[in-house]
């Protein structure tokens, strides 16, 4: 999408990042790709930091340890701050790095995010998580949603044929884990549609890549 671009007319559908509402039609304020996430139109740069969201679930790395947070790289502008209070064990002062230490993986939910850009992130829910071993991948946050494809279907194509295990953070960052020959092509897969993410027929490409491997 370029700026100024009609996104949709539809007065059900909130403006959201990127993106601008005029005489009741929603319209591109940026260079970027269309997203349409729960009742919200959004527009994500095609370059650029990742600039977190309130509701987005995220995959980052743990920098430093304090007595009561841990310090998080999130691949945004500034890294984020996890409290021992958003946090599903009971965390005794000074006790952090029992559960999370230096260069572990976690996948986190963007509980907040204030005037200030100051982020609030939570591993309480559904699916949050501390990741045990594999590997994280990293592409432009913009792809993301070709990765994970219409109704997850892009992302189901890689696992079925790699038997690997995925997690796609709204970051950009994925994480990945399986049989050591298939990770390289996993890795091949996700730079292939960064490259390719506009071009059509890109899901029958990268099928017939994952098809020759197996």
């Amino acid at each position: 999408m370029v700026p100024g671009e009609l996104l949709s007319t539809d007065r059900k559908i909130m403006a959201g990042r990127g993106t601008s509402r005029r005489d009741e039609n929603i319209y591109a304020n940026q260079l970027g790709i269309k997203s349409k996430r729960a009742n919200y139109m959004n527009v994500i740069a095609l370059r650029g930091k990742y600039l977190p969201q309130k509701g987005d679930v995220v995959i980052g790395v743990v920098l430093e340890v304090g007595p009561l947070n841990w310090t998080i790289e999130i691949g945004s502008p500034e890294p984020i701050f996890l409290h021992v209070n958003n946090v599903p064990w009971r965390v005794d002062y000074g006790d952090t790095k029992r559960f999370l230490n230096i260069g572990d993986s976690v996948l986190v939910k963007i509980m907040g995010v204030d005037s200030l850009n100051n982020v609030e992130p939570t591993l309480k829910g559904t699916g949050l998580r501390k990741l045990s071993g594999g590997y994280i991948l990293e592409i432009s946050s913009s792809k993301v949603p070709r990765v994970i494809g219409k109704g997850g279907s892009m992302i189901s194509l890689i696992r079925s044929h790699t038997r690997c295990r995925l997690f796609v953070g709204q970051n950009g960052w994925i994480w990945v884990e399986g049989a050591m020959d298939m990770i390289p092509h996993v890795s091949h897969v996700i730079t292939m549609i960064e490259k390719n993410a506009h071009e059509l027929g890109l899901t029958d490409k990268v099928k017939s890549y994952l098809l020759d491997i197996a």
